[in-house]
């Protein structure tokens, strides 16, 4: 294998979460709370706006929430995905097997909260990750911050060229060059023209479907 380690994504890289869960959630919270907000987001501006700013910075600077704002619609998404279980993409589930078998390092890191990835993927009976590192994780500590490849090469022993990220959004991106790490962009949950544009611009690889992320692995 070229790479030891792999730190993946969650959502719309492993599960198809975002058209499923996250966005109807969104546009359910909008439409209960924030009225004069609810019809101003389809599915595919939802997916440009997590992309560049960012979640955090969508309901904070644009839709101006406050403090205790952004704390109410963390809480209202916390339940609303208790009991909503993404399915994970076809031959996902193979290519992890396949990696650990071998010796590699599954490592996720997401913005999704820990226990709901791992429920995720014994639902979709996906191989144990080595390691999570979900939303639960401080906040100067989440993607696009480096923590998470920093201590795993430092725990692992592993140098940056042996390590892959594969994210579907900028934050991963920025991560993973934050590091000195490979990047690859997973481009098969969605078709954002300028998402597509700058990953294949600026990434290591792009990868339109999960069978070309088997290709670069092994």
């Amino acid at each position: 294998m070229k790479y030891k380690c792999l730190i993946l994504d969650h959502d719309d890289t492993a599960v198809n979460s975002t058209a499923t869960i996250h966005y109807p959630c969104f546009v359910e919270y909008l439409e209960k709370f924030y009225p004069r907000f609810a019809k101003n987001y389809t599915l595919d501006e939802y997916f440009r706006k997590n992309f560049i700013p960012g979640i955090v910075e969508l309901f904070r600077d644009e839709l101006g929430f406050s403090a205790e704002e952004l704390k109410k619609e963390e809480a209202y998404w916390a339940e609303y995905v208790k009991g909503k279980i993404p399915t994970a993409y076809p031959g996902i589930a193979e290519i992890l097997e396949r990696f650990l078998s071998l010796g590699g390092i599954l490592v996720v890191d997401s913005h999704s909260y820990t226990e709901n990835i791992l429920r995720d993927y014994r639902a979709n009976a996906l191989p144990t990750p080595t390691r999570v590192y979900g939303w639960d994780l401080p906040a100067d500590c989440r993607k696009p911050s480096p923590f998470t490849v920093l201590e795993v090469t430092r725990d692992f022993s592993l140098s940056p060229s042996e390590v892959l990220v594969v994210d579907d959004l900028k934050p991963g991106f920025d991560m993973a060059r934050a590091a000195g790490v490979d990047f690859a962009a997973a481009g098969w949950a969605y078709d954002v023209p300028e998402i597509e544009a700058f990953m294949r611009k600026h990434s290591d690889y792009y990868l339109k479907t999960v069978r070309d992320l088997s290709e670069i692995l092994f």
